[in-house]
């Protein structure tokens, strides 16, 4: 499948005149793909007249920006030191496992994409998972099989 170079050029068209807004035209090239596809950054480079290192500088500084396809579903395990002392390496350890995917990755069917998290800043609530923008707090190893069920039923 290949990417929608009308819809890139479309994307950018939009912020062609504006200062300083290379962050806001990834972020919405990132909300309507998902990541960053390469396509992309070519045609950018060549329309806003910037080398593409520039914009890669930015890809790859900020954490929000991905350059990968990403699953439909994204799982954040916290790793910060309150989550790290009450499980939080053993859940993201289970979930690995379980998907059969580590950190950074995504499931071959593009369901889950996990990602590891120095904090969540939810540290009453130790160990603390989030799948997509929902919160999980004081979560345990048993209940993660039916919540990854509950989101692969997702439509």
């Amino acid at each position: 499948m290949g990417t929608d170079l009308f819809e890139i050029e479309k994307i950018i068209k939009k912020y062609r005149k504006e200062k300083g807004a290379l962050i806001p035209l990834l972020q919405n090239i990132q909300s309507v793909f998902g990541y960053i596809p390469r396509e992309s950054v070519e045609l950018i480079s060549k329309e806003l007249s910037i080398y593409p290192v520039e914009i890669y500088e930015i890809l790859t500084f900020y954490a929000q920006f991905h350059l990968t396809p990403r699953g439909k579903h994204t799982i954040k395990v916290c790793q910060g030191t309150a989550c790290h002392v009450m499980g939080g390496k053993e859940l993201l350890d289970f979930i690995e496992n379980k998907l059969k995917i580590k950190e950074g990755e995504t499931t071959k069917d593009n369901l889950f994409s996990l990602e590891r998290v120095a904090c969540l800043g939810c540290c009453g609530m130790a160990p603390v998972i989030v799948i997509d923008d929902n919160f999980y707090g004081r979560c345990k190893i048993q209940e993660i099989a039916q919540l990854l069920q509950k989101y692969r039923e997702v439509k």
